[in-house]
């Protein structure tokens, strides 16, 4: 009898390390998946042609909404796109040829569409996180 009660006493406690074990685990998991979540934001590439740009935007997060908020944000800088390939399938991807309507200076604007599509981007972010 007293050897019985050793090994389920050793087995209850063995039990209870793994439990700590796995809860800590998880807890790692769940800072781990938020760091990637931070560090995943959306990337914006902006290359300067002749008389516009090709931009590509990039994101592991997607949404038609998302799709939305980059396009608004080509025409209030007066953007027209030219050529453009979406994806929304399972993240987000854009590239886009686009031609400024005569207020851009081309060789010093890039930086300037590269700011207003990440500040875009980040409102829709902030927007999609609290609904």
């Amino acid at each position: 009898v007293n050897t019985t009660s050793t090994v389920v006493d050793a087995y209850s406690k063995h039990i209870k390390r793994l439990k700590e074990r796995v809860e800590k685990l998880n807890e790692e998991v769940a800072v781990l998946q938020s760091s990637n979540h931070q560090t995943s934001s959306p990337s914006v590439k902006v290359e300067t042609l002749e008389k516009g740009f090709r931009i590509k935007v990039f994101s592991e997060k997607t949404c038609p909404s998302l799709l939305m908020a980059v396009l608004e944000a080509f025409e209030e800088l007066g953007l027209q796109i030219l050529d453009a390939t979406v994806s929304c399938a399972h993240y987000f991807t854009l590239e886009a040829i686009s031609e400024g309507e005569g207020q851009f200076d081309v060789s010093r604007d890039g930086q300037v569409v590269k700011q207003a599509l990440l500040q875009a981007i980040r409102s829709w972010n902030q927007n999609s996180e609290q609904e």
